[in-house]
């Protein structure tokens, strides 16, 4: 992120303007396809960076590429920060609103890495089994594959790890193994 500061205030602002206008749920949504379109287009974040390329090229790109999905605030706010000369800072805005606005709404990520892909009946009842376990009433769960963790899972949510793999095991019996306090040590 180049100014985490900078992308928060805008992402602010955008929030409190949307929920004002009672449209935070559209302009979440167009801020989700924005993010998506970024990082499926590196070429599109590389003019909107771009100190070459003037500001109404970039509105008329930026225009070009979302009018579909594009909400009467999201575009306003899209031609404030040309105009303002902040576009190159667009994809920080979005990922500092998303995450402002899972905050507001009390959204938690929770990532789920295992050794094998799950199916939707074990990520719901992943998700019902953290609700009761915790004080997280809305869950969003990420399921990652890592094949190095041989078995079991690794849980991650708000800065916590539940590491329940194989991998982990293993490597806690290799160092007992290797500090093993039973051997006398002969100097």
């Amino acid at each position: 992120m180049m100014n985490p500061r900078l992308a928060a205030r805008y992402a602010k602002s955008l929030i409190d303007l949307s929920r004002e206008k009672d449209q935070l749920e559209t302009v979440y949504k167009n801020m989700l396809y924005l993010q998506d379109l970024m990082r499926s287009s590196s070429e599109l974040v590389t003019v909107l960076k771009s100190p070459v390329i003037p500001g109404d090229k970039k509105l008329k790109v930026l225009d070009a590429v979302t009018a579909a999905h594009t909400d009467p605030i999201s575009g306003a706010f899209n031609r404030l920060l040309i105009q303002k000369g902040r576009e190159r800072f667009l994809p920080d805005i979005v990922w500092a609103f998303i995450e402002q606005y899972k905050e507001f709404k009390g959204i938690h990520h929770v990532t789920l890495t295992t050794a094998v892909a799950i199916g939707e009946d074990v990520k719901n009842s992943i998700i019902s089994k953290i609700k009761a376990a915790s004080a997280m009433k809305e869950v969003e769960l990420e399921s990652l594959v890592d094949e190095k963790i041989i078995g079991g899972f690794i849980l991650e949510a708000d800065g916590k790890r539940v590491d329940v793999s194989i991998a982990y095991d293993l490597a806690n019996i290799k160092k007992q193994f290797s500090n093993n306090d039973f051997i006398y040590r002969i100097r």
